[in-house]
């Protein structure tokens, strides 16, 4: 049965959000104004001089010992050895951590190929991180020890600070080996002892290799591991997520798959990729990665929809999917929205959480959902958007938001002004 929309179906996904220091009037009026959160982006080739050229971009005008912390995405070409290195001279004790993408999000939108960076002053900001290594013998009782570290670093920090951080608002940002197939159960595990504090982040990438990906900690790029961040701020934020579709009456089941490898070999007794194909509406057409981008299957999990995109079609007619994936699951197709509004629609709710537009928006955006513009020819105003909106970020192999692992999602935190002393 070919893919129908229902015509009076609403947004399927919308705009979720776990905000801290929510903006009044009071907060606003006594609020001493924030210096704009350096930002800087190289398209230089060489590893040493992409990272020269960032550095000179956020440390122009401050000097890197006013910087709690920098953060990095990357573009996969770039020579790791030589780039963490160049990273670690240049920003001496301060600490540098990031990842490798599937494309970044600059100061000008969109790019491929580039190293785009993010400086967090220690006037605002207190960052502790942890890495996570052997990510394919993690255990959920490692969780504890994690949260532990963090809270110890955070505390100590504040210690030395006493009022620099009105109530101590925290969100943490995990970002992950994208090829490690370990996502889900490492951030349901890190959001079981997370609390109320929200979690968000994205899966590392290598430029649709799908070979292997990174992050980059303490001066050298890790694989089969991550970094999970606790940002301590007294600036105003909100942890977001965000898709944009609309649902169909068209479902299959899924009898055949191998949860471990995220592969399903069967959809309704029959070959994965076939059927798929037929339930879309595209039988005998090749399958390619913009097809999977522009219906995706969704799954319903405790009332609500989440995206489990399909990365590839094997030679034997079987579906890898960016998520774990088991016999039995009820999917729905879906089919995406104008994912323009959608965005702006988030911003002006944002804008009003924060009290006015976000200084910057640090986000995870699916790579799937870049395909999907490109091929609806709204690349252009996205980006030019993305830019308007002050985002900067990569796009990931798959999204993280508090307990759940997603794909063709756009995940992030909107950062504001800063919290005045005394606010309740």
């Amino acid at each position: 049965m070919p893919l129908r929309v229902m015509d009076a179906m609403p947004l399927l996904f919308g705009i979720r959000t776990v905000t801290s220091h929510p903006a009044s009037d009071a907060l606003l009026s006594d609020a001493p104004p924030s210096p704009p959160l350096p930002r800087a982006v190289s398209m230089a080739e060489d590893a040493a001089a992409a990272a020269r050229e960032l550095f000179e971009g956020l440390c122009g005008r401050h000097s890197a010992a006013e910087l709690e912390m920098v953060l990095v995405f990357c573009s996969a070409h770039y020579d790791r050895v030589e780039l963490a290195a160049a990273l670690a001279e240049l920003f001496g004790p301060v600490p540098v951590v990031g990842c490798t993408t599937a494309g970044e999000i600059t100061p000008f939108g969109y790019a491929a190929g580039s190293l785009v960076g993010i400086g967090f002053p220690r006037a605002d900001f207190t960052i502790a991180t942890q890495r996570i290594d052997d990510l394919d013998r993690f255990s959920i009782a490692e969780a504890p020890r994690v949260l532990r570290s963090l809270m110890e670093q955070r505390d100590v920090a504040l210690a030395a600070r006493p009022g620099a951080f009105p109530n101590h608002g925290s969100f943490a940002f995990l970002m992950i080996d994208g090829m490690s197939r370990a996502e889900e159960m490492v951030v349901s595990a890190l959001h079981s002892v997370l609390m109320d504090i929200p979690l968000f982040g994205g899966s590392a990438g290598d430029e649709l290799r799908f070979e292997r990906t990174f992050v980059l900690h303490e001066g050298r790029f890790h694989t089969n591991a991550a970094v999970l961040m606790l940002v301590t701020t007294a600036r105003r934020f909100v942890v977001f997520r965000t898709e944009h579709f609309v649902a169909s009456d068209a479902k299959m089941v899924v009898t055949g798959a191998d949860p471990q490898r995220r592969i399903v070999t069967e959809i309704n007794a029959e070959p994965a990729g076939r059927e798929y194909a037929r339930m879309v509406g595209l039988e005998g057409e090749p399958l390619t990665p913009l097809i999977f981008a522009a219906y995706p299957v969704v799954v319903r999990v405790g009332g609500e929809y989440h995206v489990r995109s399909i990365q590839k079609v094997n030679d034997d007619e079987s579906l890898t999917f960016y998520c774990a994936i088991d016999e039995g699951i009820v999917l729905t197709v879906a089919r995406g929205v104008d994912p323009v509004e959608n965005l702006e629609e988030m911003m002006r709710k944002l804008a009003a959480e924060v009290g006015g537009p976000p200084d910057l928006v640090l986000g995870c955006d699916c790579i799937l959902r870049r395909l999907e513009l490109e091929q609806r020819q709204l690349k252009h105003v996205m980006s030019a958007a993305l830019a308007r909106h002050n985002v900067i970020g990569f796009c990931a192999y798959g999204e993280q938001y508090n307990a759940m692992h997603v794909n063709q999602t756009f995940t992030g935190v909107a950062i504001g002004t800063r919290v005045s002393a005394g606010a309740p």
